[in-house]
């Protein structure tokens, strides 16, 4: 099949070699260039206050307006891929991607930037939005879990890479670049998308354009709550909208009990291996994003390292999950979820109460070790994971799961994110240490969840059944 042209999938088979290739590259570059611009700008941030004449703590919104946007539209981007299909949704959230990030560039306000921040975290959801679901139409169904596991690889690389390139960058020029280099680098995954991705099946039912607000604002209730606890807004505030957020989730409940394929996927909920590994993924990152948070915070003031020096140190990390990422990729294939998972978080939590119990006084030797048991321990749960929570769901319903498998981490790295900010703020960095081991203790829980899918998991879904259910979708 020429490459110039969108062949239709099944769900099953893949796409044939060697367009699957080309495919996968083609997602790979999307998956490096948003989680490269996702981690990158936490370095810059010094520098964007202080070009732009603003404060430290308001030049945090450049991060939290991508993160809030991001994480509020990966659902409704999802619905879309199942409505009018995952290629052109994809290819919606590269352009956008990458004219946003030239105007960011461009920027010349800490508001400017901000608004265009937004537009950015657009298109990122627009590619992540369906890219773990096109995944499951470029793999074969046998090989899915290697491609996620693949796909787990890409962004922890690109996670590891990101600061360290950044403050590179940011040594020789200004942090514009740190936005400007992202547009060469869409534009390659655009012209690859255009000539590579094949067309999916569609869903025959119209877009829930009201559900799809009531889900925006119950999500974003949410975060901006946690963000407001997080940077000390007042009381008032942070209870209003929590209070916006529980009416709009109480409204849209009402509204769409019995609807068949709802935006927030109430029936995907119904699927017990479907809601433990959404449950345990929710956990899992609250727990992996304080530690993440007060780790620098502790090594730097606690125990004496410096800046430089704390990045070498909390590199094991992420370089130990890039290495079992791939490994449970392929493990998943054969093992359940549910093990993997557990035996992964359990991992992970020894790492963190190690982390906790260190002493002041502790050679790098002993803090790699550490973080690197942590990695190892979280990269084994999070591959399995992915493949758990998508092959849970129905092939028409691959937009839907892949949006709540991103929804479902970003609202546990928001909720550890705001714990972190409340333990530090409240006990210094005696708060450092008990936000490892309240860590530790979360990911015991996720551990727990994650072994019930053992008695919880249905059997897998057969290429027949599969087969079956995509030609109904297309003879409907």
């Amino acid at each position: 099949m020429p490459l110039g042209r969108a062949i239709p999938v099944n769900g099953v088979d893949g796409l044939p070699t060697p367009r699957r290739y080309f495919a996968i590259t083609t997602i790979a570059l999307a998956v490096l260039l948003s989680s490269f611009s996702t981690n990158v700008v936490n370095v810059a941030l010094p520098a964007i206050a202080r070009d732009l004449g603003s404060t430290d703590a308001a030049s945090i919104w450049v991060v939290s307006a991508f993160q809030i946007t991001l994480a509020v539209a990966l659902l409704p981007f999802g619905t879309l891929g199942e409505i009018y299909g995952y290629r052109p949704v994809y290819l919606a959230g590269l352009v956008v991607f990458t004219l946003a990030s030239l105007a960011v560039a461009l920027s010349t306000s800490l508001a400017m930037l901000t608004c265009l921040r937004v537009v950015q975290g657009l298109g990122a959801a627009g590619i992540l939005g369906v890219n773990i679901a096109m995944l499951r139409f470029v793999y074969p169904r046998a090989h899915l879990g290697r491609g996620i596991g693949i796909n787990g690889f890409i962004a922890a690389v690109a996670t590891t890479a990101a600061p360290p390139v950044g403050a590179l960058i940011l040594s020789v020029t200004g942090w514009p670049w740190l936005f400007a280099l992202n547009v060469p680098i869409a534009a390659l995954a655009l012209a690859f998308a255009l000539f590579t991705l094949p067309e999916t099946p569609r869903a025959a039912r119209r877009f829930d354009t009201a559900g799809a607000v009531l889900s925006v604002t119950f999500f974003g209730g949410l975060l901006f709550a946690a963000n407001g606890v997080a940077h000390g807004h007042p009381r008032w505030l942070v209870g209003f909208e929590l209070a916006a957020s529980l009416g709009a989730g109480i409204f849209y409940l009402m509204r769409e009990r019995g609807h068949s394929d709802p935006l927030v996927p109430l029936d995907l909920f119904r699927i017990p291996q479907f809601r433990l590994s959404v449950a345990t993924s929710v956990t899992a990152f609250a727990a992996s994003m304080q530690a993440l948070l007060v780790l620098p915070f502790h090594l730097e003031q606690a125990m004496g390292y410096g800046g430089a020096a704390v990045g070498l140190l909390l590199a094991p990390w992420p370089a130990a999950q890039t290495v079992s990422s791939i490994l449970a990729g392929r493990l998943s294939e054969r093992r359940p979820a549910g093990l993997l998972g557990g035996v992964g978080l359990v991992t992970f939590a020894g790492g963190l109460a190690a982390l906790a119990l260190m002493p002041d006084r502790t050679t790098p030797l002993d803090i790699a070790w550490r973080m690197a048991l942590c990695g190892v321990g979280f990269g084994l749960f999070q591959s399995p994971n992915n493949v758990a929570i998508m092959t849970a769901a129905p092939p028409r319903r691959s937009g839907a799961a892949g949006g709540t498998l991103g929804t479902a981490r970003l609202m546990g790295q928001s909720a550890g994110a705001a714990l972190a900010a409340l333990m530090l703020g409240t006990f210094g960095d005696v708060g450092a240490t008990g936000a490892l081991a309240i860590g530790a203790a979360v990911a015991l829980i996720a551990a727990a969840v994650s072994t019930l899918r053992l008695r919880a998991s249905p059997r897998p879904e057969t290429e027949e059944a599969t087969r079956a259910a995509v030609g109904k979708e297309v003879a409907t």
